[in-house]
């Protein structure tokens, strides 16, 4: 299982100011450096148009991180695709992968804010059928160095080469979805690797879906060891596990009620969190004992996964403790979570 960490470059705990801005982005990419250097396996970063990110053009962020990492697969987490032009989106990745001698990936997804909608002229009305297109002429250009294709929200390639070409003989495109089966299903049956967002609930809860992936994708003639599962979760490390949850609580609960004021959700309690930080809900938060054993867990409970992600860097937490539940997680939780599948 590899294990990493997906970020926003979020800056909600500071003033945005040039200056703080600024920081945060330097902080982002000692992050990564820092994850690179602890033996994680992936860093992802996320693609907003919001005040709070600074992950909007995140094919950059990786290529800086790209100059200061060796061995860590950068990606996206995710590309909102239904917004971008997919030939873009592959030749901003294949040079990704040629700065970073290979170790690039995408994510694609719909996302799970619609400001990059209007900000790129595109309808809500649309959301699936432009998603649909876009994710086929992505897949064609990984395919093919020159294609031929038309379509309704792009113009017409014919016999186009697309260059530069990657590192690699084809980027892994993995497809990001939250909980529609249609999305589930969708990836089976082109045999793309799946990362789950499970931000809330219970983890288990997604165990028929994935198994509609599963099943799709057995149907459409691909071998299991090619049906990838990851899984995206909202998680902290720290070396206390009662000191852990007491720390990402208010950060927690802040950033969630600002979303859930949006959303129409209801508040987040202490009640709430209990129940999220308990065996089976969703938050993977505390030592690094507990955070291990509730990965093995949610990965026995979804049928094996092949990833985990933490998205840390929501709850207001410093970079320092950032940086120490990144150093724990290369130096503490890996290690149990492989001598826990190796035991298996």
């Amino acid at each position: 299982m590899q294990i990493g960490i997906d970020s926003f470059a979020s800056i909600t705990d500071k003033p945005n100011t040039p200056l703080e801005r600024a920081n945060a982005i330097d902080d982002l990419l000692m992050r990564i450096e820092v994850a690179d250097q602890q033996g994680l396996n992936v860093f992802g970063i996320g693609e907003h148009h919001r005040h709070e990110f600074q992950d909007s053009a995140n094919t950059v962020l990786l290529g800086a991180a790209a100059s200061r990492t060796k061995n860590i697969i950068l990606t996206s987490a995710v590309t909102v695709l239904s917004a971008a032009d997919p030939v873009r989106v592959y030749q901003q990745h294949s040079t990704l992968d040629l700065i970073s001698s290979g170790r690039a990936e995408i994510v694609v997804g719909r996302g799970s804010f619609t400001e990059a909608f209007p900000l790129f002229g595109f309808q809500m009305h649309d959301y699936d059928e432009i998603f649909t297109e876009k994710l086929d002429l992505l897949l064609r250009i990984n395919q093919s160095e020159k294609i031929s294709w038309s379509g309704k929200f792009r113009p017409v390639l014919n016999n186009q080469a697309i260059y530069p070409r990657p590192y690699k003989p084809q980027l892994p495109i993995w497809l990001g979805v939250g909980g529609t089966p249609e999305s589930f299903e969708r990836a089976g049956r082109l045999g793309m690797p799946l990362m789950v967002a499970v931000i809330g609930g219970e983890t288990q809860r997604f165990k028929p879906l994935i198994d509609l992936y599963r099943n799709a994708g057995k149907k459409a003639g691909f071998k299991p060891e090619q049906l990838k599962v990851g899984l995206h979760s909202l998680g902290f490390v720290g070396a206390n596990y009662s000191d852990t949850i007491e720390t990402y609580f208010p950060g927690y609960q802040k950033t969630f009620n600002k979303i859930g004021r949006e959303r129409g959700w209801s508040p987040i309690t202490l009640g709430h969190y209990a129940d999220m930080i308990g065996k089976k809900g969703a938050l993977v938060v505390g030592d690094p004992k507990t955070v291990a054993e509730k990965i093995l867990r949610h990965s026995q409970a979804l049928g094996g996964i092949d990833r985990f992600t933490f998205q840390m860097d929501n709850a207001d937490l410093s970079q320092k403790q950032l940086l120490e539940s990144i150093r724990l997680i290369g130096q503490e939780v890996i290690p149990i979570v492989k001598a826990g599948i190796n035991n298996k």
